[in-house]
């Protein structure tokens, strides 16, 4: 979404709401939610936003937490960093709606069950948000996006407490994600190798409503507790836009899934290594590479550890086995002066990685299969320069 076109749709939008009047008694308030659709990867997961529809201003308009600019200076590098600023946009229903038909995603409209003192409230809130000072915020995937600021919206806008009844199985974060990409392994995959141990926690109800899916259940069954004890449900009507489903696009890598791929590696570089324990040879240029790929991994881990915002990084187990000093390895490994650092290199990364695969249930984080293969490239590589062959009989 190009610059110039946001500041257009906002300006077009946005300043002529700040002079509506307060919203006559036919107005409603909903709350849309998207269903997932494999196109791109932010649509895997869905979106929400706010709906305010009020037929004697001839208003109709969604309030959407979900706008972000693709040509903002650095984009990539922010967006890496955890630096990412959304904003609240605001747009006709009616586009709103066919953006979505065009895609092939259902919208579930959820008519929210508000007193005319409520609704303002949250009108009120909505209209300060938009304003130009107050409608970028600092996006945070689990805990601040669009999903997340609606039902504190909601919340801080009735009178009363918005208590949630028959919360869904507990999941961790990372089986919440999974489950978007399962139909992409190599995402998923992808995933599992940055996002850390906290992923792994368990979300409270509230949390998991930063998935539209889960936003979308937990409202359907909330109610609305007054000072006095009464209650009313949330929500007081329930409306399907449908859409055409469309069927996503098969790609081979979505036969040759990481796993896969991880053990036509692993095989590959096994009968290299039996070629060279029988012909007694050394090929640098194997390790050098294999390593070398081994240690930018390692400094994307490391750089979304230590340096990013993104919650969830750190403590990442992964960093056992892909690390920054696989580069200092590919040095040695290419040098021959340093044939024994290299050598100790090889040994401690072999015992390392054989307590690692030995311990592989123990470790307090999902790991993906794949990584098995993959480990046990680094693993043999490593065995066989120095444990089973030694560098200075190889070489």
């Amino acid at each position: 979404m190009r610059k110039g076109f946001i500041l257009f749709i906002l300006s077009l939008f946005v300043y002529p709401f700040y002079a509506q009047k307060p919203l006559s008694e036919e107005a409603q308030i909903s709350i849309l939610t998207s269903a997932p659709h494999d196109e791109e990867v932010f649509t895997l997961y869905g979106h929400a936003a706010l709906r305010v529809y009020d037929p004697q201003q001839d208003f109709d308009g969604v309030f959407n937490y979900g706008i972000f600019d693709f040509s903002k200076p650095n984009f990539i590098y922010r967006f890496v960093k955890g630096e990412t600023d959304y904003m609240l946009g605001i747009n006709s229903f009616q586009d709103y709606l066919l953006e979505y038909q065009m895609r092939g995603s259902n919208v579930t409209e959820q008519v929210l069950n508000l007193t005319q003192e409520e609704k303002e409230r949250i009108w009120t809130a909505l209209l300060i948000n938009a304003q130009p000072e107050n409608r970028v915020y600092r996006y945070n995937f689990f805990f601040d996006n669009c999903a997340t600021r609606l039902p504190l919206l909601i919340e801080k806008g009735v009178s009363g407490e918005v208590a949630y009844f028959a919360p869904p199985p507990p999941k961790t974060f990372r089986e919440m994600i999974n489950d978007c990409t399962r139909n992409h392994p190599w995402l998923t995959f992808g995933c599992d190798i940055v996002v850390g141990n906290p992923a792994d926690r368990t979300a409270t109800t509230h949390e998991m409503m930063f998935l539209p899916d889960y936003l979308r259940d937990e409202m359907d069954k909330a109610v609305i507790v007054a000072a006095d004890g009464r209650r009313r449900t949330l929500v007081s009507k329930i409306q399907l836009h449908r859409s055409k489903a469309m069927d996503p696009e098969k790609s081979i890598w979505d036969t040759l899934t990481p796993l896969i791929c991880g053990w036509i590696l692993f095989s590959l570089i096994a009968l290299i290594t039996l070629f060279e324990w029988r012909s007694g040879k050394y090929y640098h240029i194997l390790d050098g590479v294999l390593f070398f790929i081994a240690g930018i991994a390692g400094m994307i881990i490391f750089f979304l550890s230590f340096i990013s915002e993104h919650p969830c990084m750190w403590p990442n187990w992964n960093i056992l086995w892909l690390h920054p000093f696989h580069l200092i390895g590919v040095a040695l490994f290419c040098v021959k002066k340093f044939k024994k650092a290299a050598y100790y290199y090889h040994f401690i990364n072999f015992a390392a990685l054989t307590l690692m695969l030995v311990c592989w249930t123990m470790i307090p984080q999902h790991l993906n299969v794949a990584f098995i293969p993959l480990i046990a490239s680094l693993w043999l590589r490593s065995g066989y320069s120095s444990v089973f062959k030694g560098l200075w009989k190889v070489g």
